[in-house]
């Protein structure tokens, strides 16, 4: 059993309705995306608790063994990316427990969304398409389906509102790896969407703009 994540909470004004649970990439923690908080202009009665939780520190073999924050290990930088499948999994499970953790404070599974950067959207496709109850959403940000080939769909979320966002100048995840995830995901029926932005690994200002209309669109109802 893995121990549970530390995570930064930004609890709205209002008693929470609806939670984002939003996981960083390597390297980062869970402040890398607390600051879009407020630049995502989300109305107010949607009532959102936001979580970013902090990836444990381990050794990632990419990086001659440098022990950083990460879902889990890169052994190699090939254009598939060879990853330690089983600590991705793990990392999906501790997430599936914040998952667990914010329908027992009372908000529906419906109303929880999953969003990652990178390494964290990885985590992301296996957590969410792999999770016991229906989700509100699934956000890809700059992003690849790491467990693609063997992951354990839940037919539950064959209607899983799926949104991928890549750079199309995105020189540490190639925008070809995202274009392959929505492939692939459009092959097994769902109807993800798919935008890309001219910005390398990165985040811009109309991304912003376009995640936070998703949100609503996945939240206002």
């Amino acid at each position: 059993m893995t121990a549970p994540l530390d995570c930064i909470k930004i609890e709205p004004r209002l008693p929470a309705q609806a939670s984002i649970i939003w996981l960083h990439g390597l390297g980062a923690d869970g402040n890398d995306f607390a600051p879009i908080v407020p630049e995502l202009q989300l109305p107010e009665e949607l009532a959102i608790r936001f979580i970013f939780p902090n990836a444990p520190a381990i050794p990632v073999t990419i990086n001659n063994g440098y022990v950083m924050p990460a879902w889990y290990d890169i052994l190699e930088m090939n254009i598939d990316r060879k990853v330690d499948s089983q600590q991705l999994r793990a990392s999906a499970q501790s997430i599936q427990a914040l998952v667990q953790q914010e329908i027992a404070n009372g908000i529906a599974s419906d109303r929880i969304i999953l969003a990652g950067f990178s390494q964290g959207g990885a985590v992301c496709y296996e957590a969410a398409l792999s999770f016991g109850q229906p989700l509100a959403g699934l956000l890809a940000l700059s992003t690849y389906f790491a467990t693609a080939d063997d992951i354990a769909i839940n037919p539950i979320h064959k209607n899983l509102p799926i949104q991928i966002f890549h750079g199309s100048r995105d020189s540490v995840v190639p925008e070809q790896l995202g274009q392959k995830a929505q492939q692939h995901l459009q092959s097994l029926g769902f109807n993800s969407q798919y935008q890309s932005f001219g910005m390398d690994h990165e985040v811009c200002y109309e991304e912003i703009k376009a995640i936070s209309n998703w949100i609503k669109s996945c939240l206002q109802n």
